[in-house]
């Protein structure tokens, strides 16, 4: 319902003490006191809460003041155009004041009901990311930030230099740039002990790819993300925890394995949970096929680099040195220190998979500064 149709029938919800504030000021100059502006603040809060915006406020409230302008008795009396002058100035003052403190009070409630619903978004977050509630209650509490939970969703989870909160400047940018470009679609924006989360349905899989780009590059000014990590898809709210998992597990592989690329996805590294299922059959592995290594001159962990980079660098010579920043010489001499120490050599495929895989393993395990 629009305020002026309020207005006709209960107008004293909105406009309060609005049309006496004005025929007292055009008759006696006097300049609207302290208690009648808080009443204007409360009425402002009033019609926030009651779901009114404030251009219809003022519209109420402008309009008033033209249907009175011409029987204030200030302005309907006769005198000289000084004294219209003074009158007009002061009425209109008192016209600026009372819009303020209506204003005022319409922010105020904004302000709190934000307030209250970023608390209860993250209540929500923490319930659905832990599976703390009710399936039943936890979908019905869904559908109003957007989510339907029968359906298949994934998420994708972003860390930085900086710890993520609602009110962070990138949060805020990559926020509006989701809501303009895709609406009140089946996504959800929140933040999560420090890290930036997205939920997303599976048929919007685009809202992820777009949240990744956001985040690896919001914008001169704003700090771009470290990492962004993406769960695979799955359904129910259950799911939504799962990918959440997965997609934090991503991070932390990445973190022990030093991974090169802000982007990962979860799917491409499930070896690595199979790899350390068996961490007694991991550790024998490190141990058997790189534990020589520590007998070379400054122990294993530069041949470790070595390897490492020589597999990211696609055992290309050239490009892994350069990456070293070595000669190509020495690291060929480096490669042939590993075969004479280990056995194992890249250059047959089924040894550079048991090395690569040793390798990895041993990142994953910390060794060799913790011992297997």
């Amino acid at each position: 319902m629009a305020l002026k149709e309020d207005a006709t029938a209960g107008e004293e919800d909105f406009l309060g003490g609005y049309p006496e504030l004005l025929a007292e000021v055009s008759a006696t100059g006097r300049s609207a006191r302290r208690d009648e502006l808080d009443e204007f603040r409360a009425l402002g809060e009033l019609a926030a809460e009651r779901g009114h915006a404030l251009r219809e406020l003022v519209d109420l409230y402008l309009g008033q003041t033209r249907q009175l302008w011409g029987k204030l008795p200030g302005v309907a009396r006769h005198g000289t155009a000084s004294e219209r002058a003074r009158t007009g100035d002061a009425v209109l003052g008192a016209v600026q004041l009372a819009v303020s403190a209506l204003g005022e009070g319409h922010d105020r409630a904004q302000r709190l009901a934000v307030r209250q619903e970023e608390g209860e978004r993250r209540e929500f977050v923490d319930d659905l990311l832990y599976g703390r509630s009710d399936m039943g209650r936890l979908a019905e509490r869904a559908q109003r930030f957007g989510l339907r939970l029968s359906g298949v969703h994934a998420v994708a989870v972003a860390v930085g230099a900086e710890k993520y909160d609602d009110v962070h400047r990138t949060v805020r940018r990559i926020e509006r740039d989701l809501l303009g470009r895709f609406g009140p679609r089946d996504v959800l924006l929140s933040t999560k002990e420090g890290r930036l989360v997205c939920i997303a349905a599976s048929s919007d899989r685009e809202v992820l790819e777009h949240f990744a780009r956001l985040a690896e590059n919001p914008g001169a000014d704003y700090p771009a993300a470290e990492r962004v990590a993406v769960g695979r898809e799955h359904s129910g709210a259950g799911g939504v925890v799962r990918s959440y998992e997965e997609a934090l597990g991503a991070l932390d592989l990445a973190e022990q394995l030093g991974l090169d690329g802000v982007r990962l996805s979860a799917s491409e590294l499930l070896v690595f949970p199979v790899l350390l299922r068996d961490r007694a059959a991991m550790a024998d592995l490190v141990g058997t096929v790189l534990g020589p290594l520590t007998k070379a001159r400054g122990g294993a962990e530069p041949l470790l680099e070595t390897l490492a980079v020589c597999a990211a660098a696609g055992y290309v010579n050239a490009e892994a040195a350069r990456r070293l920043g070595v000669s190509v010489r020495t690291l060929s001499y480096r490669l042939e220190r590993i075969r004479t120490l280990t056995g194992y050599t890249p250059n047959e495929p089924l040894q550079r998979f048991t090395l690569e895989a040793a390798v990895m393993g041993a990142r994953l395990l910390g060794w060799p500064e913790k011992p297997l």
